[in-house]
């Protein structure tokens, strides 16, 4: 009798028991860096650098596991170019210390291409995750160059992370190593892989790793389309998630569509949500891990929190400058990542020691200036060109230049944070007519962008839409006169969108680069009196 009751009971609380399911949820925390730009030690005052990400990552992986989360790593692409002793390398350190970290998949920038595509394989081979871009296309075969996408298993979670890359890749890429690429809108391939994607992995969460830029309201200017453009291309939340990079910032927003400008290191930040899909960028150099705690219910995914969570980075005061105080805990570096990385740091420092010369006050280089209006600095590396080649004038693209260089002693490495891309330096013969016709599209390059035009011993001015009252070293231009411009290899190729001189008959190439050239031009004219390369905006261009 109790046995018969006993199993009646047992089939009551079974059949009672089937109509209250639960319902499955599941958890993910998506870690995320960009634009890296050589960044693997930390810097002169203890800022971020790859052992302390590790450190605090390896943190951030202990308590995703205790909260019962999955855990995903991604990077926004640009390992490559901005620091020399990892430039001089190839970035081998920064690849092989992404790998000790535990990144699970990058999109490719177009810093990635600041070598030979070669290098670029190579650079594959030392990193034990994925390099990913949908967009990039073998021009001879119509088929991707590089792995579209990868498919993850985390836990009960199936996630798709999908690589995109700028399509201004083509035109601020060296062209040397991008002609045999094309690059497509990534709107255009999106959605056709999504559908793909979804019928042969059922993925829960979709992904886009991405290295296109984040422009608030899609309003991206001159530059390629970026993520919100992409997000909003697609049916409403087709994508779940964005990890971005290439316009290095933090995406904290306000409100819709409104940045939050008062953001700094330490404070609350808000990633932005177009289209049902989340976007995130996390600045540059690892000064910060993005940190998204996600719930999944019911196939919808909800955020439960955001941050980004500086790496070693100090307070900066309302003028912008570096306080006294951390914005968090001092974290301590990872000392195996560390004792890893050490061997390639000390072997770059032994290339770039020695100071070349002295400058009695600031280079102006930085990437808000030197793409907005005439810098000095653009002055004293157009006349160390205009020297090598024995040049009437000169000109360089803004984004041809990558930093300041600061009052004080001049190193070797100052010289090459300026020239990180070994661009040669050439010349080519052109009348005065040609001239002319070169400059009205040259100078109409808008400023805020790569392409702004630094130049040095030629004026001019608009009048009516057209060039007018040019001038070379403050004569007016004779038109049927020959005079001889120098330009680095890149511009005078199609960098930048640069019209292409490489073909014409009176265009030659030196064997010297860039940075050899200044290096050698401040060895012989030390101190650099910065009064000597004082320019003024008061020329006009046709913006």
């Amino acid at each position: 009798m109790r046995i018969f009751i006993s199993s009646m009971l047992l089939v009551f609380i079974s059949a009672c028991s089937q109509p209250i399911l639960q319902k499955e949820v599941s958890y993910l925390t998506v870690l995320h860096t960009n634009d890296n730009h050589g960044r693997f030690w930390h810097n002169k005052h203890g800022e971020y650098g790859m052992a302390a990400r590790k450190t605090l990552i390896d943190q951030l992986r202990g308590e995703a596991k205790a909260k019962g989360h999955s855990l995903l790593l991604l990077s926004g692409g640009d390992i490559n170019t901005g620091v020399p002793e990892s430039d001089l390398q190839f970035a081998e350190p920064d690849f092989k210390g992404m790998s000790e970290i535990g990144y699970d998949a990058m999109a490719i920038g177009n810093h990635e291409f600041d070598n030979s595509l070669e290098i670029l394989d190579t650079q594959q081979s030392w990193a034990n995750f994925p390099f990913l871009s949908a967009n990039i296309f073998d021009k001879l075969t119509n088929k991707p160059r590089y792995q579209p996408y990868t498919i993850i298993k985390k836990n009960n979670l199936t996630i798709a992370v999908i690589g995109f890359t700028t399509t201004d890749t083509a035109k601020i890429a060296n062209p040397k190593h991008v002609g045999s690429l094309a690059f497509k809108k990534p709107e255009a391939i999106a959605a056709s892989l999504l559908s793909e994607i979804q019928q042969k992995h059922q993925p829960d969460i979709t992904i886009a790793v991405t290295h296109m830029g984040h422009y608030v309201d899609a309003n991206h200017g001159v530059n390629a389309a970026g993520d919100i453009t992409l997000a909003r291309s697609l049916p409403k939340g087709a994508l779940d998630i964005v990890v971005g990079g290439h316009s290095q910032e933090p995406v904290c927003m306000a409100e819709k569509n409104t940045v939050d400008v008062t953001f700094s290191p330490g404070k609350p930040c808000r990633p932005d949500h177009q289209n049902g899909t989340w976007i995130m960028q996390a600045h540059e150099w690892g000064k910060y891990v993005g940190k998204a705690e996600f719930k999944l219910e019911d196939g919808q995914l909800t955020l439960l929190n955001y941050a980004l969570l500086p790496v070693n980075l100090y307070k900066l005061g309302s003028d912008g400058e570096r306080l006294k105080q951390l914005a968090n805990e001092y974290i301590e570096p990872n000392q195996a990542l560390k004792a890893l990385l050490l061997p390639y740091q000390q072997r770059g420092e032994k290339q770039v020691l020695g100071n070349v010369g002295y400058t009695n006050g600031k280079l102006e280089g930085d990437r808000n200036k030197v793409r907005l209006q005439q810098v000095n600095l653009a002055s004293l590396i157009i006349s160390a060109q205009m020297t090598a080649v024995e040049a009437d004038f000169g000109i360089i693209s803004g984004g041809g230049i990558r930093d300041s260089i600061q009052a004080g002693d001049i190193s070797y490495k100052d010289v090459l944070k300026v020239h990180p891309f070994n661009n040669l330096i050439s010349y080519i013969d052109l009348s005065g007519q040609q001239i002319v016709d070169y400059f009205s599209v040259i100078a109409k390059f808008p400023p805020d962008s790569g392409a702004y035009l630094q130049y040095k011993n030629i004026s001019f001015n608009w009048q009516d839409g057209e060039i007018a009252h040019v001038k070379i070293k403050g004569q007016p231009i004779e038109l049927n006169k020959t005079y001889r411009m120098s330009i680095n290899a890149y511009n005078a190729s199609g960098g930048d969108g640069y019209p292409t001189l490489t073909d014409h008959q009176a265009y030659v190439a030196t064997n010297k680069t860039d940075a050899e050239v200044l290096k050698h031009y401040i060895e012989v004219n030390t101190p650099i009196n910065i009064a000597d390369y004082a320019v003024d905006n008061l020329e006009t261009n046709a913006n």
